[in-house]
């Protein structure tokens, strides 16, 4: 099969994927696994009582993935759930999931805020707005399918 992809996406593509990896590679210097570094930082990001449907919404995790995920945290004291409603929950930081989530999530979101800021404002609001310009015209045309 010929490749067909045009030179800036595959550019773009490998980019993403060291984006990826990037974010891999912080997980191992944390010493968390993938999961547990996407969970504490749609928390931090998305502030405690986080709901478990914006969890899984900002992370992208299979549900399976995401329960496992959830489940080892608990165990480890790094989270609870609390119910919101009969078809709500909520994921909550422990004392202690409040100091790890500090020493890793937070500090990635930290490194992310630094690179902004350290851009030209105008950089940052055309790299913001060409990113939402591409996923809303992919979004539309997946419904194509």
């Amino acid at each position: 099969m010929a490749n067909h992809v045009s030179k800036e996406m595959n550019r773009y593509n490998y980019l993403v994927s060291e984006i990826d990896a990037v974010y891999h590679e912080a997980a191992l210097r944390l010493g968390l696994s993938d999961s547990a570094l996407n969970i504490l930082y749609a928390i931090c990001d998305n502030g405690e009582g986080c709901l478990l449907q914006d969890i899984s919404f900002y992370t992208g995790m299979s549900k399976q993935t995401m329960n496992s995920a959830l489940r080892k945290l608990e165990k480890e004291d790094i989270i609870y759930l609390g119910s919101l409603n009969a078809k709500a929950k909520k994921v909550y930081l422990t004392e202690k999931g409040k100091r790890l989530a500090g020493m890793t999530a937070m500090r990635v979101l930290q490194i992310e805020d630094e690179i902004f800021a350290s851009w030209k404002k105008e950089d940052v609001e055309k790299y913001l707005e060409l990113t939402e310009k591409y996923l809303d015209c992919l979004k539309e045309r997946i419904k194509e399918l």
